[in-house]
C-alpha cells in the first residue's frame, strides 16, 4: 500500500508585510500543487529532483523534519511539484503538509487536519527561525481565507496568472526584508505606520470585493498595494516590469506576492493568455492557475 496526498500553494491578494505587525490579509490556495507519495519501508528515504537522501535537513529539511516530527517512521517518500522552490508560493508549506497528511495516512496515526496545520507550522518556524501560520493553514484548508481571522472568503471566479521573476526568494532573503521593513518603520515612523495601516485596510474592503465578484475594484486595489509595497523597498526592477506588463495586457490588477525581493508577481485576469504572453515577453516565466477550494486531499 502507498498513499499519495497533494497541497496546494498559495498567493497574497493583500497584505504582506502589514500583516507582521497584525494588520489582516488575504490569502488564496492556488491549483499548482505538491504531491507526496508515503510507503512503509524498512529504512527512511526521501526522493525528489533534487535527489534521494536518508533524513537529511540540507536537502530535505522540511520533509525532514516532517518525518521526525511523526516519530521517525520507516518510510519511502516521494515528492513531485508544480510550485517553484523560492518564489512566494508557499512551496515549503505545500510539501510539509504534504508529507504530514501523506504519513498520517499510511501509519494510521489519526491526526486531524488541524493538528498537521499546526505541526506544519512549527517545522516552518524551526526551519527559518520564523514563519507565519498562513502558509500552512492555507495549504491544509484551501481556499480564499482572511488572515488573521480566518474567515473563508468566496472563491475568485477569474484566473489567475502568475509571473515568476527566476530570482529566489529565500527564507534568509525574506528575513532580511521582514527587517529592512522594520528598519524603515523605526527610522521613519510618521510615514511607515500610516503606509503600513492602509495596506492592512485593503483586506477589509478586499473582502467585500471577492463576495460581490467586483474583480475590476479589486485589481484597483492590488495596483495600489503593490505602489505600497515598492514605497517600502520589498519590490525589484524585475517584478515591477512584469507587473506593469500584465496590466497593460489588460489584467484586473497585479502585484508582488509574498516578500518580495524577487520571487513572483500575481495578476488577475479573464484573458490570461494574452497577460502571460506580456509577462513572458517582459523576462518571467508565466503559470496560468485558479483559486482552488481544496486544501491536502488524498489522491
Amino acid at each position: 500500500m502507498t498513499t499519495t496526498c497533494s497541497a496546494p500553494g498559495k498567493i497574497y491578494l493583500f497584505g504582506e508585510h502589514a500583516v507582521v505587525y497584525g494588520e489582516p490579509a488575504i490569502a488564496c490556495a492556488v491549483e499548482l500543487r505538491t504531491r507526496v507519495i508515503a510507503k512503509k519501508s524498512n529504512e527512511i528515504t526521501i526522493s525528489s529532483d533534487i535527489g534521494t537522501t536518508k533524513l537529511d535537513f540540507d536537502m530535505h529539511p522540511y520533509v525532514s523534519s516532517a518525518i521526525r516530527k511523526l516519530g521517525s517512521p520507516d518510510v519511502f517518500i516521494e515528492i513531485t511539484s508544480e510550485i517553484p522552490v523560492g518564489s512566494g508560493l508557499g512551496s515549503s508549506a505545500a510539501v510539509t503538509i504534504a508529507t504530514l497528511s501523506a504519513i498520517n495516512i499510511e501509519f494510521g496515526l489519526g491526526y486531524e487536519k488541524e493538528e498537521l496545520a499546526k505541526m506544519g507550522h512549527e517545522i516552518e518556524k524551526e526551519v527559518q527561525g520564523a514563519a507565519s501560520p498562513t502558509d500552512t493553514f492555507v495549504s491544509t484548508f484551501g481556499g480564499v481565507v482572511e488572515i488573521p481571522s480566518r474567515k473563508r472568503l468566496n472563491l475568485l471566479d477569474c484566473d489567475v496568472v502568475i509571473g515568476n521573476t527566476n530570482k529566489g526568494a529565500s527564507p534568509k532573503k525574506t528575513a532580511k526584508l521582514v527587517q529592512q521593513v522594520a528598519r524603515l518603520k523605526e527610522e521613519h515612523p510618521d510615514i511607515i505606520n500610516p503606509i503600513i495601516k492602509t495596506i492592512g485596510s485593503f483586506a477589509k474592503q478586499g473582502e467585500l470585493m471577492v463576495s460581490q465578484k467586483n474583480y475590476t475594484s479589486l485589481g484597483k486595489l492590488m495596483n495600489v498595494n503593490h505602489g505600497l509595497l515598492d514605497a517600502l523597498g520589498v519590490s525589484t526592477m524585475e517584478l515591477s516590469a512584469l507587473v506593469y506588463a500584465a496590466r497593460n495586457a489588460g489584467a484586473y490588477g497585479a502585484k508582488l506576492t509574498g516578500a518580495g525581493g524577487g520571487g513572483c508577481m500575481v495578476a488577475l485576469s479573464d484573458s490570461p493568455r494574452e497577460v502571460a504572453e506580456a509577462i513572458e515577453k517582459a523576462g518571467g516565466r508565466a503559470i496560468i492557475t485558479r483559486a482552488t477550494p481544496e486544501g491536502v486531499i488524498q489522491i
